[in-house]
């Protein structure tokens, strides 16, 4: 029960401040995004934005994907996201809880969590969900704030969630720490 409090908090916050979410952050997610996409493809693929926002990343995969699904637990952030994603055909909101996606098992080539996992309760939880919807090889991004993780833990979240690290920027002007990962193990003995 306290899982669900906690989450029902950080949806709320992130509802009373959706209007101002770009302004308060788009040009950090936009690095983070530049950071990630250089060692990412999406070209072609099924792309998952969990706790896409506003819809920011968006426009920086649409053109290439051939399909992007963004998912967020705010219903504020997510009627944004929407006007993002008017006139672009091939993206689509989804409201839904980070740890139980509504998706089949292996359908996304690329996965992408910005700025997420530090407002999830169980992190071995969320970054199961986050392995069981990619395609077995496909990709994973996901980014952690630095201040809520030190080096060595975010790494052995990683590790014991069964991802291997494909790149990794450890850049002080992104405030987190950017990973794309591959699925080394399908299952963890959680």
């Amino acid at each position: 029960m306290a899982d669900w409090k906690d989450k029902r908090k950080v949806m709320m916050q992130y509802d009373a401040t959706a209007k101002g979410y770009d302004e308060l952050h788009g040009e950090e997610q936009n690095a983070k995004y530049q950071a990630t996409l250089k060692n990412v493809n999406v070209t072609g693929g099924f792309v998952l934005d969990v706790g896409c926002g506003s819809g920011l990343f968006f426009k920086e995969v649409a053109d290439k994907a051939k399909l992007v699904v963004g998912v967020d637990f705010s219903r504020n952030l997510l009627l944004l996201a929407k006007e993002q994603a008017c006139g672009l055909g091939n993206v689509f909101v989804v409201q839904s809880d980070a740890d139980h996606l509504p998706f089949v098992d292996g359908l996304f080539d690329a996965v992408f969590a910005f700025t997420v996992l530090q407002n999830m309760p169980q992190f071995s939880v969320t970054l199961d969900e986050w392995r069981r919807v990619a395609k077995k090889n496909g990709k994973v991004v996901i980014t952690a704030l630095k201040k809520a993780f030190s080096l060595p833990l975010f790494l052995d979240l990683l590790e014991a969630a069964g991802f291997g690290v494909v790149s990794f920027v450890d850049d002080e002007a992104l405030k987190c720490y950017v990973s794309a990962l591959e699925i080394k193990r399908l299952a963890s003995a959680t």
